[in-house]
Parts: structure tokens; C-alpha cells; sequence
């Protein structure tokens, strides 16, 4: 492209997700929307009548202007950001990763396949190599490489730390997720105001299985996942963006809380050391108000990329009890995927 920047193309473009890679995409210094795709019914069209726009920034004319190409390989470039229901994606994801395509899928389709990586850049970016072992890698040069559910991926980002340090026997999470995470037009009002609804389905299955491939290890057949007990509750409340979670863990190595607090503030790995351009500063932060963090005052820290951390107590079952917070639709989706290509360029895999 005449700006020098790698061209990609957004898969289920018109989706909230989509619109979200669309947002974090207009200005990077790396990456530039070069193709759309999405449905049938929008293939053809520009992608300003396609979509009914849902973000709060202005959507960028440039792409506004841009034709929804049909959601095929052909003409699709090299690399590909997956917006995709994981029902679609299951048949979709693979054929551009057979045509060559590097597919960095927000979808769940593959997370916990066994040679398809389940990447945090700051929490497991050495399980990335794990995709040379997928027979499309290995004929064509294409491969999938997946981020976790939105649950899943605020709460491993607090627990890497304390893993890393003092090693983690058992957890236990009470999720309060926002209404953004079923998408659009996602949970109808009247079923949501006022309510909380105490099931979200598949939902606590993926939090405990992605938890424990994503703060375990690799060998030379694939992964070891952790061996901590685990119980995950998950509850959609009213809340527009940010999920919130209660936590309880134990501990096999006894922790202060100021040891604690210390490992959640120095926490980084290679997106702080390379300054990924998606990267917070601080990946994780402790806030020591007794009534933080909230969704309405926390959930853009780090543009949206920083866990947030609060309240670290006692806990009268466990060791200590503490609350995070996480911004589900960016860190939790489009923004893991984005920091994941950044990754990839930055081993090599996107050259």
C-alpha cells in the first residue's frame, strides 16, 4: 500500500467487533484496513450502507467508502482479523487459513483446539510457535491463532502475575457482565433493566477451560494446561461495557498483600518491552479506593487495554479475595486480536 503500512482485511466487518477493529485500526502505525467482508446481503455494497454504525466515534469516511467484498479467499489479503459467530467461523476460519491467510479470530470456534494457539501477548506469547504445527502452516503458510472469551481474558491477566510468583491452587470468579458481550441487538431490555440474569450460556465452561490452557505450558506435542481447581459463576447485569469480577484464590506459596500488590504493578512482558503499539503501559492496575474499579470510572484505562484491580482482602475460605475489571469489548475482544497481530508481526509470522 502507498502508506507503507501491511495491509489486513476484517471478516464479519459490519459486527460490533468488526466495527470495534474498524475504530482501533483508523490510525495504526502497523496495520491498514484494506478489505471488508461479511455477509451476503452486504457483499457489494459500501460499507457506510452496510452497517448500522454502533461505536461512539465517528466511523472514518475513508472506510465508510470502501465495497463489503464477499467473505471468500480470493482477493482477500494476507492477513485477516475474525469477527466471526463461532458457528460461521467454524467453516470460514479455515478456509483462509488453507489459502495462506494469517487468521487472528476473536471467535471461540478454535480456542481450544490443540495446535491452535489461545494467546495473551503479556501472558503466554510463547504459545504463539504452537502454530507451526497446523497442517494449514505447514501446507500454504496460513494458520489461526485465537484470543479468549471477554470473561475470561481481565481475569487471567490478574491471575498471571500471582501464577508467575506464588503459583495458584484454586479459584473461584462471580462474573457481572455487560450487555455488550452478547453482541447486537443482544439482550432485550425488558429482560435486562432492573435484573440480572444468572446465565449466560457456555459461558463458565469457557472461562474454566481457557483459564487453565492460557496459564499452563508447552512442550513438544502442544500444551500442558494448569492443574488448579477452578469454579467460574457467570451473570449478565446492566451495564453497557466492562466486565466486573469477584475473585477468590488460593495460593501454593503464602503472598502479603503488599507482595501481591507488587506483582500485579511490575506485571509486563513483550508488548511493554517491544511498546507493541496496541501495549498499555501498565497492564495491570491496582487501585487502592475502597470502592474501585467501576465500570463507569475505570474502564478506559490504558485506552481500554489495562485490567483493572481492587479491593485485595482476606478471604475467609480461601487466601485473598480481590475485584477486576475489564473492558470487554476492546481487551476482551477486537484489542486482544489487534495486540495479537502485533505480536505475530513482531515474531515474524506476518512477514
Amino acid at each position: 500500500m502507498k502508506s507503507g503500512k501491511l495491509p489486513v482485511g476484517i471478516l464479519g466487518a459490519t459486527g460490533v467487533v468488526g466495527q470495534r477493529f474498524i475504530q482501533l485500526l483508523e490510525h495504526h502505525p502497523w496495520f491498514e484496513v484494506a478489505w471488508l467482508a461479511a455477509s451476503d446481503r452486504s457483499a457489494g455494497l459500501p460499507y457506510g450502507e452496510a452497517a448500522k454504525w454502533r461505536l461512539k466515534t465517528a466511523m472514518p469516511e475513508r472506510v465508510a467508502n470502501m465495497t463489503v467484498s464477499p467473505a471468500v479467499p480470493d482477493g482477500a489479503p494476507k492477513v485477516i482479523f475474525a469477527a466471526l459467530d463461532a458457528g460461521i467461523a467454524r467453516e470460514m476460519e479455515p478456509a483462509f487459513a488453507a489459502a495462506g491467510c494469517a487468521v487472528v479470530s476473536n471467535s471461540s470456534a478454535f480456542r481450544m483446539q490443540a495446535d491452535v494457539p489461545l494467546v495473551i501477548p503479556e501472558v503466554n506469547p510463547t504459545h504463539v510457535r504452537v502454530l507451526e504445527q497446523q497442517q494449514w502452516f505447514k501446507n500454504s503458510g496460513g494458520f489461526i491463532v485465537t484470543n479468549p472469551n471477554c470473561s475470561a481474558i481481565g481475569l487471567v491477566m490478574a491471575l498471571a502475575p500471582l501464577q508467575r510468583q506464588f503459583g495458584i491452587d484454586k479459584i473461584f470468579v462471580v462474573t457481572m457482565q455487560a450487555v455488550s458481550g452478547a453482541g447486537y441487538p443482544g439482550v432485550a431490555s425488558l429482560d435486562i433493566l432492573g435484573n440480572v440474569i444468572p446465565f449466560i450460556k457456555n459461558e463458565e465452561e469457557k472461562m474454566e477451560e481457557e483459564t487453565k490452557k492460557l496459564l499452563g505450558g508447552v512442550n513438544g506435542h502442544g500444551f500442558e494446561f494448569a492443574d488448579f481447581g477452578m469454579s467460574a459463576q457467570c451473570n449478565r447485569v446492566a451495564v453497557e461495557d466492562g466486565h466486573t469480577e469477584s475473585v477468590s484464590i488460593a495460593l501454593r506459596k503464602k503472598a502479603t498483600a503488599d507482595e501481591i500488590r507488587q506483582a500485579w504493578d511490575s506485571f509486563s512482558d513483550v508488548p511493554q518491552e517491544k511498546n507493541l503499539p496496541s501495549a498499555p503501559k501498565r497492564a495491570v492496575q491496582y487501585d487502592t479506593a475502597t470502592d474501585r474499579p467501576q465500570p463507569r470510572f475505570d474502564l478506559e484505562r490504558g485506552a481500554g487495554m489495562t485490567t483493572s484491580v481492587g479491593r485485595l482482602r482476606p478471604c475467609g475460605l480461601f487466601d485473598w479475595k480481590f475485584t477486576v475489571l475489564s473492558h470487554n469489548t476492546i481487551r476482551g475482544a477486537a484489542g486482544a486480536a489487534l495486540l495479537n497481530g502485533e505480536l505475530l508481526k513482531c515474531m515474524g509470522y506476518l512477514d
